[in-house]
């Protein structure tokens, strides 16, 4: 008996009995009612506040490309301001050398040989090897000593061999041009280094030295293998003193040769157009002449005249746009012999023959006696001449 009270009391709950427990089911329903509570509030309040924080950051990522696009326009007009401070200054500067050429033009120093009105000057081109195609000139067409002078002081004609300096100036080369000065007194030095491909650039440098240098009606550049008729040149000039700008040669339109290494090689071929197009006209490189205005027009402008691969080129393209008239003159580009020679028979006296196929005349250190004695006008006709 006392074994039956000592034994442990034992008491079964069953879920959902009267006694105080919950029901499963209703577990289930505060769990989904407290998880939909749940999504409502981070919608409500959750959400709106992370749209909130990332409205602020997106206004503050505005207002920094705000102020970098300000930025960036500020320095965009600094840059377009000085761009046109530039262009404004160039301008000026280019007004200012064009008035400064006009009145070195008006007012010449009586000190300097620019006192003194000239009809033309001629630069004979020439090289450092050519020696003996200046002596076959000296010997044939073009005066020398005391007759040169005279030419200048009667007629108004400057006659002068043009040429630069070697790379290594003061060397053999130019001491050598300077013992033949010496000697005959027909050089014009050019502060040019000299060098086939640098044609273009010593054309330009000529005509701006001797616009600079004397005051002529027209300024001639020619080969220093090319006959000329001293006194026909000067009766063909004269029928255009009176005009403006004038630019006067054989002239011509040859083909672009973009092929490389053939002659007259043009790098800038792709310029002119498709292939197989023809450059502008331009007159020949082997003689032409120009009128006061546009020698002028050249130095003032020769730091931004484009130079072409030939030198008859890039001077034919500096008067594209230009009011400049073109003459095209056959008596400046006749054949050798025969042609001039028939051509003289005829009555009309060639002003200056060489030969297209080499572009001089070939040989013309052995042949300019011949195409003197045949072709010349003879040696006193320039004296005769009026102009």
């Amino acid at each position: 008996m006392g074994f039956k009270y000592g034994a442990k009391q034992t008491h079964n709950y069953k879920l959902g009995s009267s006694s105080g427990g919950v029901s499963a089911r209703w577990v289930a329903v505060f769990c989904i009612v407290s998880f939909c509570f749940g999504v409502i509030f981070i919608n409500r309040f959750g959400i709106n506040s992370i749209h909130i924080k990332l409205d602020e950051k997106q206004k503050q990522v505005d207002h920094v490309i705000e102020c970098d696009n300000e930025d960036s326009k500020d320095i965009l007009s600094q840059v377009s301001h000085t761009h046109d401070v530039i262009m404004t200054l160039d301008k000026t500067i280019s007004s200012l050398e064009t008035e400064l050429a006009s009145a070195r033009s008006a007012k010449r120093p009586e000190s300097s040989n620019q006192h003194q009105k000239y009809f033309f000057v001629m630069g004979i081109m020439t090289a450092f090897s050519s020696r003996k195609r200046r002596e076959s000139i000296r010997e044939t067409w073009m005066p020398q000593g005391k007759d040169l002078l005279r030419l200048e002081k009667e007629k108004g004609i400057i006659i002068r061999f043009v040429i630069g300096h070697s790379a290594t100036s003061g060397g053999l080369l130019d001491d050598a041009i300077d013992i033949e000065d010496k000697q005959h007194q027909d050089f014009l030095r050019l502060n040019h280094v000299e060098g086939y491909h640098e044609l273009s650039s010593k054309t330009q440098i000529y005509f701006s030295t001797v616009a600079a240098k004397w005051d002529a009606d027209f300024y001639i550049k020619v080969d220093d293998d090319v006959h000329i008729n001293l006194g026909m040149i000067g009766s063909t000039l004269l029928r255009h003193r009176s005009k403006p700008r004038v630019y006067i040669g054989c002239m011509k339109s040859g083909p672009v040769l973009a092929q490389k290494g053939v002659k007259y090689h043009e790098p800038e071929y792709w310029k002119f157009g498709e292939d197989g197009n023809k450059y502008f006209r331009h007159a020949t490189g082997q003689i032409y002449a120009i009128s006061k205005d546009l020698a002028t027009f050249i130095s003032v402008n020769r730091n931004i005249l484009h130079k072409y691969a030939n030198e008859d080129v890039s001077l034919g393209s500096w008067f594209i746009g230009l009011d400049v008239e073109h003459v095209d003159d056959r008596s400046l580009c006749c054949q050798t012999p025969p042609d001039c020679e028939w051509k003289a028979q005829a009555g009309n006296m060639c002003a200056a023959s060489f030969d297209w196929s080499c572009s001089g005349i070939c040989k013309s250190v052995e042949r300019m006696k011949d195409v003197h004695q045949v072709c010349g006008e003879g040696d006193d006709a320039i004296w005769h001449t009026s102009f």
